[in-house]
């Protein structure tokens, strides 16, 4: 391998191709039944679009359309996706449904609006567990977990013919691997479509998907790469390393950082160089008209694209992270720092991919990046139709190039004045050694094979007899959680174990009570089922969520602190975030260093004071009480541990917009990882904590999160409303199926005292932007920041401010009547400084869908007195 990175001539510009037809456009009016005729179909389009197929897509594609599964096996860049879109037009001409799944949210997105611009807006979905769009679409794209949930809970009354699963190597992935096994355990009547470029041996997964659905399965794989790549281990300072790049054509370049700070921080120092042109840079200034970075971090996020540097990361908005990628789709960003989640497939074109060192946290401890791992984020590198060559460049560890260094300052001392050198050692703490040999074997190594990861809990238990009460059956459900460890790919010994976790988790939810004995008619004797009293959509998708179940139960229902106190449960069977408990430790600490040195406390004393701070713990004495009896009563949790924390609790006791939060606890560069931590918090306490603990205040709470959340970053339901023109609501048209949701009155009117409070404290803040988000964009009469401002203008003529404060948020402020049906009148009363209180908000609320979107549900009327 090169040290020295080699120069090319620069690739010729191309003018943009005419647009090519959209393949919605080859489906017809009418269903097609015959397979050859959609696959003639199909290929015309491709022919049509300009594109040629390999002969491993024409293979797969064959293959499919005589119905057999197929796994494509083929290297990044091969055009995977173009089989994939081939699946999914043989389900639309067929008239029936296909599923799409993917590992990371920001992969499901991407291909969600590629599917949009071939299939038409409106005939496809997304659901992410945070987001959901169109979900009765006949494509419908989801992460592997929302498919997994669905299998399990409806079993094979899912109606899911046709599935797509990409970069299915994460069947092997020790913590998320199960969601990629459970589908091919329970869709037997499911034609898949396994995609990844790094899978290796399959003959298992092949023997199982056949010996489940009775279908054959071709497997489908090349090693040929459409381009070609080199590899270059280089011992030159990082910053040298890019400005070679750059001179030599080699962007855009990836900059693969394994933790979110070093991508930061690496962009925060590329913004001094010298990165795009002057006509780039006005490029990118044309692109960014109208775009908002209103989020504490949005600041910095647009100064990295203003310089032509991108940022990529799961700490980052979505809507940040889609700006990214498209402008990197556009070839306006030089250069993307990021983490190793662009490996997952993500469409950025790349030409040079940089790693910066070549060990990472496992989760575990530190070790050498898998090849695998190694070979998906490689494979980025070089961009089909504009590369010959894609670029792999590895950096020595950094003391190697410090040391190098050093020794050539040695050699050019004169003789008489050469002194001892001291070299920089190896760090001793978050590093495994790397080196050349190191790049060589992970780049020429075959992938390592893939290892079943299948494990039974709570959540799989409850959802396995969900789907045996579809089914009628006596006993059904948990003869399927013993049919999936029986079909499942561990070894027998270990499938032994698993029935024995089962019947220790299934007797233990037949003790709390979420799972009941039901007799049925005369002579068909019993079976259990989960508890009529829980809501439909109870899960217990986290390892202790039993726990929380029994603890909350024994919570005080007539306590005014019910609330707090069960979001609090919540927070502690959840995973520590831990970069968010650092940050709000460190803040906590900050503060009551000002305190103290206010109060004339003496230095050592208040060094002493904050050795003793850690992030909050409320309730933890119950906590760690009420966790130590049910261990004791359940042996099952073994080394699972209680986790008290309180930031969620914190947000919510201090009514905290999101960026408030963010920016007083120092989270901006988090800001991802807060909102995935408050999306947890929120789909706990719908799902996990039953209906009947759930008091006004705590439907109050649930509200109010889910109002955060929904304004937070919206980016994803605006673009596919802009695609197909359809109203802000996530599901269009009302919901006729006889099982349709019925409104729950007391969580739409804690949602509604939600959004009027939400709207409130944008206008006490005069920040009229933000108030303009918390109402619906009635077309017909809409309310933008300048009219709002316009509206209270004669207030501020009489009044210094709006309160917003815990008396002024009293129900009796709020007021909601039914003018007709699913037609509602609302107001909130504006307490002034004053204590007048004359001036009110009128709305309206329209439920034109069930269930009811995410977004804004207030049409604003008036603001007056």
């Amino acid at each position: 391998m090169a040290d020295e990175i080699r120069e090319e001539a620069p690739t010729p510009s191309h003018s943009p191709p005419k647009a090519p037809p959209r393949l919605s456009e080859y489906i017809p009016e009418g269903r097609i039944l015959d397979s050859e005729v959609i696959l003639d179909r199909f290929l015309r389009w491709v022919e049509a679009t300009n594109l040629s197929a390999y002969e491993t897509q024409e293979e797969a594609l064959l293959e499919l359309a005589t119905g057999r599964h197929v796994i494509l096996s083929t290297p990044t860049g091969s055009g995977k996706s173009l089989v994939a879109q081939g699946l999914h037009f043989h389900a639309m001409c067929h008239g029936e449904r296909s599923f799409y799944t993917a590992p990371i949210k920001a992969l499901v997105s991407e291909k969600f609006f590629d599917l949009c611009d071939e299939f038409g807006a409106e005939n496809v979905g997304m659901l992410t567990g945070d987001a959901s769009i169109n979900r009765d679409a006949p494509i419908l794209c989801c992460t592997a977990e929302i498919l997994s949930n669905m299998a399990l809970s409806e079993g094979e009354s899912l109606d899911a013919p046709y599935v797509v699963m990409d970069e299915f190597h994460y069947f092997g992935d020790r913590d998320r691997g199960m969601a990629w096994q459970v589908p091919l355990l329970s869709l037997r009547h499911t034609q898949y479509l396994l995609m990844s470029a790094t899978l290796g041996d399959t003959r298992t997964i092949e023997e199982l998907i056949e010996a489940r659905t009775g279908v054959p399965v071709a497997r489908v794989h090349s090693s040929l790469r459409p381009v070609p790549l080199d590899f270059a281990y280089v011992e030159t300072p990082i910053h040298e390393t890019i400005e070679k790049l750059l001179a030599g054509r080699k962007a855009p370049i990836y900059i693969v950082h394994f933790t979110q700070r070093d991508a930061a921080d690496q962009a925060q120092a590329l913004t001094s160089a010298n990165i795009a042109t002057r006509d780039a840079r006005r490029a990118i200034s044309r692109e960014l008209i109208g775009f908002r970075f209103d989020s504490p971090y949005g600041k910095d996020v647009e100064r990295f694209v203003r310089h032509g540097i991108g940022i990529h990361h799961a700490g980052l908005l979505p809507k940040y992270r889609r700006l990214i990628e498209r402008l990197a789709q556009q070839g306006l960003l030089e250069v993307i720092c990021g983490t190793d989640t662009l490996g997952v497939g993500v469409n950025i074109p790349i030409r040079t991919v940089l790693f910066t060192k070549l060990c990472k946290f496992d989760g575990e401890k530190v070790t050498i990046v898998s090849v695998r791992d190694f070979l998906q984020i490689a494979g980025r590198a070089g961009r089909k139709g504009f590369d010959d060559q894609g670029s792999v460049v590895c950096q020595a560890p950094e003391h190697v190039i410090e040391n190098k260094r050093i020794e050539a300052k040695g050699r050019g001392l004169a003789p008489g004045k050469k002194r001892k050198l001291v070299k920089k050692k190896a760090p001793t703490k978050g590093y495994v050694a790397w080196n050349e040999e190191t790049l060589e074997r992970l780049s020429t190594s075959p992938p390592e094979p893939l290892v079943s990861r299948f494990r039974i809990d709570t959540g799989l238990i409850v959802s396995c007899l969900r789907s045996g009460e579809a089914y009628q059956e006596t006993g059904s459900g948990y003869r399927r959680i013993t049919d999936l460890i029986d079909r499942c790919l561990e070894e027998p010994k270990r499938k032994k174990q698993l029935k024995r976790e089962a019947a220790v988790l299934f007797r233990a939810l037949r003790g709390s009570g979420i799972l009941q004995l039901e007799w049925l008619d005369e002579g068909a004797g019993s079976r259990v089922q989960v508890s009529k009293d829980l809501q439909r959509d109870f899960s217990l998708y986290q390892t202790i969520s039993l726990y929380l179940v029994e603890a909350a139960e024994s919570l005080d229902p007539g306590s005014p602190d019910l609330a707090a106190d069960l979001l609090t449960l919540v927070e502690a069977i959840l995973e520590n975030p831990r970069a968010l408990l650092i940050a709000q430790e460190r803040r906590i600490k900050s503060e009551l260093m000002a305190e103290l040195k206010a109060a004339g406390v003496p230095f050592e004393e208040r060094i002493e004071k904050l050795d003793q701070v850690t992030w909050p713990k409320p309730n933890a004495d119950f906590i760690y009480a009420t966790f130590n009896l049910f261990a004791e009563k359940h042996p099952w949790v073994g080394e699972e541990s209680i986790r008290p924390k309180a930031i969620a609790r914190e947000i919510f006791e201090s009514f905290s917009a999101f960026n408030d939060y963010v920016a007083r606890s120092q989270m901006a560069r988090m800001e991802g990882v807060l909102l995935r931590y408050l999306s947890q918090v929120h789909n706990t306490l719908v799902r996990s904590i039953p209906e009947a603990v759930k008091s006004e205040a705590v439907h109050d709470m649930i509200a109010y999160f889910h109002t955060m959340l929904a304004r937070v970053d919206s980016t994803l339901l605006e673009e596919w409303e802009a695609l197909t023109g359809a109203v802000p609501a996530a599901v269009s048209t009302p919901d006729t199926r006889s099982d349709a949701p019925s409104l729950d009155m007391r969580a739409f009117r804690a949602r509604i005292r939600s959004e009027l409070h939400h709207l409130v404290r944008s206008l006490a803040g005069r920040r009229y932007d933000e108030a303009a988000e918390c109402v619906h964009d009635d077309r017909d009469d809409p309310w933008d920041a300048e009219r709002i401002e316009a509206a209270l203008a004669p207030f501020y003529e009489d009044y210094e401010a709006i309160l917003f404060d815990p008396p002024s948020r009293q129900a009796h402020f709020t007021r909601m009547e039914e003018r007709e049906h699913q037609l509602w009148d609302v107001s909130q009363v504006l307490c002034d400084d004053q204590g007048d209180h004359f001036w009110h908000i009128e709305a309206e609320v329209r439920i034109d869908s069930l269930p009811l979107p995410d977004g804004p549900l207030l049409r604003l009327r008036r603001i007056e007195t």
